[in-house]
């Protein structure tokens, strides 16, 4: 097996599960539909994408990402993205975001 960085195989990067019950679970997506991150490793992080905050049951403030795209547009798109944003992920605070989506831009430490 080749290393990811050598290989000009990028399966790694991404798959569509046209048979999920719930697929296409994110309406708009201009690429092939990426299900690797059918849970976002950004759930926990600060992001871009666009989010709602809804309180659990148990009184707990949570990311709705329901109308977010960025993981799922395009395997080697989000992929890159996803990336990214794991370079230097910093802890999501529990606040609404500060910025319209469009207008967002990646704080630096």
């Amino acid at each position: 097996m080749q290393p990811k960085d050598t290989t000009h195989d990028e399966s790694f990067k991404g798959f569509t599960n046209d048979a999920c019950p719930f697929y296409p679970c994110h309406r708009g997506v201009k690429r092939a539909f990426n299900c690797l991150f059918c849970y976002c490793p950004l759930i926990a992080y600060e992001c871009p994408g666009p989010y709602r905050l809804y309180t659990d049951k148990n009184g707990l403030t949570r990311k709705d990402c329901s109308d977010c795209r960025l993981p799922h547009d395009g395997h080697s798109a989000s992929w890159a993205f996803i990336q990214k944003w794991l370079e230097r992920p910093q802890i999501w605070s529990g606040h609404p975001q500060r910025e319209p989506y469009a207008k967002t831009r990646r704080r630096e430490p």
